[in-house]
């Protein structure tokens, strides 16, 4: 993946490396790591300079500047922007449009924005690309894509696009496709930040046409501290779980920055609630995070906030045909979020279709030359995304009513080495729930009959003692040291090697557990979230060799609801296979490195027997575990046939 920190001033690269050299005053985290986020939120991919138009196929585009004037949560906001208009395109000859917008961080600017803009225009889009609320040198505080107010404001753009009004210079646009006086035909594409966006606005303007959001997010109070037991809906679920702070300082730390990055800032960025650059109610959220205190009422009022401008609370509201795109190596905003958004799209009745593709805010990219979409080289033509990509506007933006936009999920295999790298399957989620047993022995069995009587026992330290990630450290180019879990902090349940034909999983894992821990269920009582028992799930790989990966060192934190009684636990989708002689290990840690964890010493036991035990289930789109159990050749062929491509 292009370094991130190319797409930064070299000053603030500096400034980002040299403080991985500290200790962060308030937290027990490098301080690298929070100001990390400087470059690595900035969006998917940077580059510096205009790659982003390789592979064009028009002569040429001009580029304008542009100051925007917009009404937005009750401020007036100027947005800086950029309009690229493709040689040839004028009132005679009007384009459809692609709006687009940066990652948390970034600007109209950076390298990802720019090269996208470009990337359309180049292929006779016309294209805008803005710094959104509160970034580079728009106005307003940052707002965290509020559809009220970062959503009215893109909203406005739609009306300059319509020719609907003029921006402060008095350019009027007059060349954009319309279909109605006031209604453009515009799409939007962006990552991240400026994935979410593209939600918001189309939940409080139904003029757009077609959306891309790539590596965005659900729901963010799940986002910043995940609960991933007993949810009531996609990721959403009794909340708080454990606070993800290393990278939710690093996203407050780029936003208090801003004033830093870009001198002499209007006085309309001012925030509130003690913040420079943020909303008062985004500066509450993070204030009652690092507190480590939770209180019933206060906490459900503050994320509560999270949730409110976050798609789970306005999906309802988007009518747009969405193609969504997420990474498998995705510490930030995991499949689960996007599955959670695709299901209730589809649900509702929205045009929808969703890819997993490889790379993600935690790294990932590939060749590029492997059919991964690079938005620096504007590879288009020649990825499987940018392909899926260019067909969705094709056909919803240029009217091309006979283009094929795909299948509804694809999922990019990195274990394919010839042939398509991509699966792809109409049902979603797809393959045969396959379940394992947690034995008092240590292993995974697949026959409660084979399930050994016992107990294990495990005791969390008063510091973190187990390690999935350094959050921003593959961005940054920083060493991410290798996971690890301390002995007598952690239990493990490992399966027999794969015997046979690999075995190969799409999508979320589920365990069903129960533990027991007199310290946490007196605890439990205290009307304080924080007093709750803590565990933090995970899966390895391990190899013939005993060398172990933490599958794209996901973690599944769990703030169990209630010690007495059994909980579910849906773990991170994953699409991994699992080889001949490797074998799958289940673990629950008492801690992890990258989460704030339990308050006070809080022994674990979990008990095994016939009777009573926990399971694991895993999406197998293949032949079953041969090792851990058989699978009949009709079941084997319902498998394959569920998911299509899931053998290479």
């Amino acid at each position: 993946m292009p370094s991130v920190s190319r797409a930064l001033p070299g000053a603030a690269v500096r400034s980002v490396r040299r403080a991985a050299r500290t200790r962060h005053v308030r937290l027990p985290v490098s301080a690298s790591v929070c100001l990390a986020a400087c470059a690595a939120l900035i969006g998917p991919v940077t580059a510096a300079g205009t790659a982003g138009a390789a592979g064009a196929r028009q002569p040429g585009y001009s580029v304008t500047a542009l100051k925007l004037p917009v009404r937005a949560g009750g401020r007036d906001c100027t947005l800086d922007a950029d309009l690229y208009r493709p040689a040839g395109v004028d009132a005679a000859h009007p384009a459809p449009a692609v709006l687009t917008t940066n990652g948390f961080g970034g600007s109209k600017s950076d390298g990802s924005t720019d090269a996208i803009a470009r990337a359309f225009a180049a292929r006779g889009y016309v294209a805008l690309a803005y710094s959104g609320l509160g970034f580079g040198r728009t106005g307003c505080p940052i707002s965290l894509d509020d559809p009220d107010i970062d959503g009215r404001a893109a909203s406005g753009i739609l009306d300059f696009l319509a020719g609907q009004r003029t921006a402060r210079d008095g350019t009027r646009v007059d060349f954009v496709t319309k279909d109605g006086p006031r209604d453009p035909r515009v799409g939007m594409f962006g990552g991240s930040y400026g994935g979410a966006i593209q939600l918001a606005t189309a939940s409080v303007d139904g003029r757009l046409d077609a959306l891309v959001p790539l590596i965005t997010w659900h729901d963010l109070a799940y986002a910043m501290a995940p609960n991933n037991a007993d949810r009531t809906f996609g990721v959403t679920g009794p909340q708080p779980g454990a606070y993800k702070y290393q990278w939710t300082n690093g996203f407050y730390l780029i936003g208090e920055a801003q004033g830093l990055l870009h001198p002499r800032l209007d006085a309309s960025r001012a925030g509130g609630a003690g913040c420079v650059h943020f909303v008062a109610q985004a500066c509450e959220t993070k204030k009652l995070l690092n507190s480590g205190r939770y209180p019933a009422a206060r906490t459900e009022a503050v994320l509560g906030y999270a949730r409110s401008v976050s798609p789970v609370s306005y999906l309802a509201s988007v009518r747009t045909p969405t193609l969504l795109v997420q990474g498998q190596a995705d510490t930030l905003f995991n499949l689960n979020e996007a599955a959670a958004t695709f299901e209730t799209l589809r649900a509702q009745g929205t045009e929808t279709a969703m890819i997993w593709q490889s790379w993600g805010h935690s790294g990932g990219m590939t060749d590029p030359a492997e059919g991964e979409l690079d938005l620096a080289k504007g590879n288009f033509e020649s990825s499987y995304v940018g392909r899926r990509v260019l067909a969705w506007f094709g056909r919803h933006l240029r009217h091309e009513w006979g283009t094929d936009t795909g299948p509804a999920f694809a999922y990019y295999r990195d274990w394919v080495r010839r042939g398509p790298v991509y699966g792809t399957s109409e049902v979603f989620p797809g393959g045969v729930p396959r379940q394992l047993y947690l034995s008092g022995d240590g292993r995974l069995v697949d026959s409660r009959a084979d399930v050994v009587s016992g107990d294990r026992s495990y005791r969390n330290w008063r510091m973190a003692s187990n390690h999935s990630e350094s959050s921003l450290a593959e961005l940054l180019r920083l060493p991410n040291r290798t996971p690890y879990d301390s002995r007598g902090t952690y239990l493990d349940w490992t399966s027999d090697p794969v015997r046979g034909r690999p075995v190969d999983v799409v999508g979320a894992p589920r365990a069903t557990l129960r533990v027991h821990s007199p310290e946490a269920e007196r605890t439990q009582r205290s009307g304080d979230a924080a007093d709750r028992l803590l565990l933090f799930i995970k899966l390895y790989d391990v190899a013939p060799n005993g060398g172990k990966t933490l599958i794209h060192r996901l973690v599944a934190p769990v703030r169990v609801p209630d010690v007495t009684r059994e909980f579910t636990v849906d773990l991170p989708a994953i699409v991994h296979r699992f080889d001949r002689g490797h074998r799958l290990r289940f673990v629950i840690a008492a801690s992890d490195t990258a989460y704030f964890g339990n308050r006070g010493t809080k022994p674990v036991t979990v008990r095994s027997s016939r009777e009573h035990t926990g399971t694991l289930e895993l999406p197998v789109v293949t032949e079953a575990l041969d090792g851990v159990g058989e699978v009949t050749d009709a079941v084997a062929d319902g498998v394959t046939d569920g998911v299509t491509g899931g053998t290479s």
